[in-house]
């Protein structure tokens, strides 16, 4: 199995000059594509108004007959379901469904209900998770480098090219 790739032929620069030259095409290349992408966005946007305009006539006569539907439909329930034996009904077209959704917990003011729950002797209500706290061991890594399971690396180096930019002043 042969692996040998070609090298990618790429212009290099032989001077401090050139490469300052090259920094500057950079930021002109970025300049432009982020031009490009504003143009398109500026197209996309157009698109889409344009086409959710179109749609909205549509949208807001499928929402009048889904209310007129549930409004037949929850007068004839009973009828539909057969006393409340089922939760959908067949029609020769489709089919309407009664679904019950599931309890869920809203919590506000959580500190407040927490201390509320432990005075009154609720504490199974309260979770406590523990966790390893990376930022620690980041700050103190001579006290865990023992620590079987325990490694410190560097995710290595990454080289940034950062044209200079300047901002247009505010009128």
């Amino acid at each position: 199995m042969n692996t040998k790739r070609l090298a990618r032929n790429y212009p290099v620069p032989q001077t401090k000059d050139e490469c300052d030259g090259m920094i500057r095409q950079v930021g002109e290349l970025r300049r432009e594509t982020a031009r490009i992408q504003a143009d398109m966005n500026d197209q996309l946007a157009a698109i889409k108004e344009e086409y959710e305009l179109r749609a909205e006539p549509l949208k807001l006569k499928e929402e009048e007959l889904f209310s007129g539907i549930e409004t037949w439909c929850e007068a004839n329930r009973g009828v539909l379901t057969g006393g409340g034996k089922v939760k959908f009904a067949q029609f020769r077209n489709g089919e309407v469904k009664w679904r019950v959704r599931p309890p869920k917990v809203t919590v506000r003011a959580a500190d407040a209900v927490i201390e509320a729950f432990k005075s009154l002797g609720l504490g199974r209500f309260v979770r406590v998770k523990e966790e390893i706290n990376k930022e620690a061991i980041l700050a103190e890594t001579a006290a865990v480098r023992t620590v079987k399971g325990i490694t410190i690396g560097s995710e290595g180096e990454d080289f940034a090219v950062e044209p200079f930019e300047q901002e247009l002043a505010k009128a």
